[in-house]
């Protein structure tokens, strides 16, 4: 059956993924070179910036720590105003849409208001980002399972962390860096060892990418030490420990060869 929408334009919600061009999907890279208007968000990288045709008006309206350039609200009557003048819009967000995106809010909304609105995945930070750091998500013998939660909240930060302690699987936290100690301290208090191997990935997926490696009762001293900055994922559980086999590996692999090891971005905290 035919669909008919009030607006003559569409809304394509695009998932840009966590930073590097070369992971957007096809129909992303498509839906981006098709726009009349851009609409991004502060997550978005420079790099796939740049990938904005010139003949594209844009807009950003990220939104960052304390500053706050567009209101959600700002950002849904843009949307609804370009549509209805017959604009092919592109939404393009960090990560994925619907992961901590508020993607589903903006799509409903719009196809409340009779606009015809399209989504593209992508691929989310916790995905991306540990593989960038070759830390697995999942892995035979330390996690057949693995837990997304944001840290960020309008008010308090209201979980279950005794659960989240015993469910012995990998806990990914986004937007956690102003909540590090309470972080450590809420998981160990529920249970959780102490020197579970825990780490800190900076500016995933990106050139600018640092890991910084430790344990859960170390976090907030990692943070401070390294002067991490935003965005920044944190990852504890067992499978973190890979990443500092491979880097032994890898070691001996530049050792055997000749080659220098000085260009590793993985930190171990002392």
């Amino acid at each position: 059956m035919e669909k008919h929408y009030m607006s003559p334009g569409v809304v394509t919600l695009v998932g840009a993924g966590p930073g590097d061009p070369d992971l957007l999907t096809i129909k992303a890279a498509k839906a981006i070179e098709q726009a009349e208007l851009i609409i991004f968000d502060n997550l978005v990288s420079e790099a796939i910036r740049a990938t904005f045709p010139a003949h594209a008006e844009t807009y950003y309206v990220g939104k960052a720590k304390g500053h706050h350039s567009a209101t959600q609200n700002d950002i849904n009557q843009l949307l609804i105003k370009h549509a209805k003048q017959g604009k092919n819009v592109c939404r393009i967000k960090g990560g994925d849409s619907f992961v901590f995106g508020r993607g589903g809010e903006e799509m409903l909304l719009l196809a409340q208001k009779g606009i015809h609105v399209d989504v593209i995945p992508g691929i989310t930070a916790a995905s991306g980002c540990t593989t960038y750091a070759q830390i697995p998500l999942t892995h035979r013998g330390l996690a057949q399972g693995c837990t997304f939660i944001t840290a960020h909240a309008d008010k308090q930060l209201d979980l279950d962390w005794s659960a989240l302690a015993k469910l012995n699987q990998t806990i990914v936290i986004y937007m956690g860096l102003s909540k590090s100690q309470l972080i450590s301290d809420k998981l160990i208090k529920g249970g959780m060892p102490s020197n579970t191997p825990s780490a800190f990935i900076e500016n995933g997926s990106t050139p600018q990418q640092r890991v910084f490696i430790g344990e859960l009762a170390e976090l907030e001293e990692i943070q401070q030490k390294n002067h991490i900055q935003s965005p920044a994922l944190i990852v504890i559980g067992k499978v973190v420990s890979v990443a500092k086999q491979m880097q032994w590996l890898e070691q001996l692999t530049e050792r055997a060869i000749g080659t220098d090891s000085s260009k590793s971005n993985l930190k171990l905290s002392a």
